[in-house]
């Protein structure tokens, strides 16, 4: 449903988005993650037809970003990181305004509103000015704004950006809804596991370049693959560190200190125990080897290191 070929957008010297290929399948919710910078709201709005790419070509639904710009806006529903709101509107006025600007039916705009005011839990909020909402309530407004006229493609721009736990929640469960709709989804953060909660496929860009590419259970087979182990010691964490780094079936350090190193781990407990038994006979104070449990972010951050470094990336898949 989207398809990126070579995607490249330079501004003067600086490369934002560099030979970038995304193929996100139909009906699906594909998260697009990266550092603030990566690249992510550039590629979105070449997506969008705000944007025109320097090389490459990008298609929605079939339709070139740009050659068929007008067809894509009609299939895109799309919501930027950063949206204004009409002071003087009441939520049932600002709508209907953007339904008639996408050419919606007047009794095409009641319906649709009293359905996605009811999808995004705004039911009750038809006659309250805009500008008085909470920003939690403004961003599932917005939501509902790029939903007016019923677009299969939906891009979606850090939606839970600024928003207290609760809201994230709720806007997590309103877009997992829209998973049961059909829709497909394309929404960028830079938080991996608030994607992983919600999305089919997940993608890692760093420095506009795409670094890793899988199936969200793909992604958690790889982090639990890896488990992170705490080593607690009396004392000498940092030489401890620098022996575990060329030790077997450890794949990183991942941070330590005189007291404690963070490792991540890839054998079985069998190779667990001959490590402990190993680093026991060797003269260091044991106090503990427990698993703490490998995270999302790790991997992010390991990936985005790779990258960063020049190394060859991992694959997910």
């Amino acid at each position: 449903m989207i398809v990126t070929e070579n995607l490249c957008k330079k501004f003067n010297r600086v490369e934002a988005v560099k030979d970038l290929n995304l193929n996100v399948r139909s009906g699906t919710v594909f998260g697009f993650v990266g550092e603030n910078g990566a690249g992510k709201t550039t590629t979105l709005s070449i997506l969008a037809t705000l944007m025109l790419p320097t090389s490459g070509r990008a298609y929605v639904a079939g339709a070139e970003v740009t050659t068929d710009a007008a067809l894509v806006r009609k299939l895109i529903g799309y919501m930027p990181d950063q949206f204004g709101v009409y002071d003087d509107l009441t939520v049932k006025e600002y709508l209907a305004f953007y339904g008639t600007a996408y050419g919606v039916s007047h009794g095409d705009i009641e319906k649709r509103t009293k359905e996605l005011l009811a999808m995004v839990n705004l039911s009750d909020k038809v006659d309250f000015y805009v500008n008085t909402l909470s920003k939690g309530m403004q961003q599932r407004l917005g939501l509902a704004r790029s939903l007016m006229h019923d677009p299969p493609v939906l891009i979606l721009d850090e939606p839970a950006s600024g928003l207290d736990p609760r809201s994230r929640i709720e806007m997590r469960e309103i877009i997992k809804g829209l998973r049961e709709r059909q829709k497909t989804v394309l929404i960028s953060s830079h938080i991996l596991p608030e994607l992983a909660e919600m999305c089919d496929e997940i993608g890692v860009v760093q420095r506009g370049t795409l670094v890793a590419c899988a199936g969200v259970e793909v992604v958690n087979a790889r982090v639990h693959g890896q488990r992170q182990l705490q080593v607690e010691v009396l004392s000498g964490g940092a030489k401890l560190a620098d022996e575990l780094a060329f030790r077997h079936h450890i794949s990183d350090v991942i941070s330590f200190d005189e007291e404690h190193v963070d490792i991540l781990f890839s054998g079985s407990e069998e190779d667990q125990v001959e490590l402990i038994h190993e680093l026991a006979v060797t003269g260091y104070s044991l106090k503990s080897v427990h698993e703490v449990g490998a995270s999302l972010e790790e991997l992010f951050l390991r990936l985005t290191r790779e990258s960063d470094e020049g190394q060859p990336v991992s694959k997910l898949a």
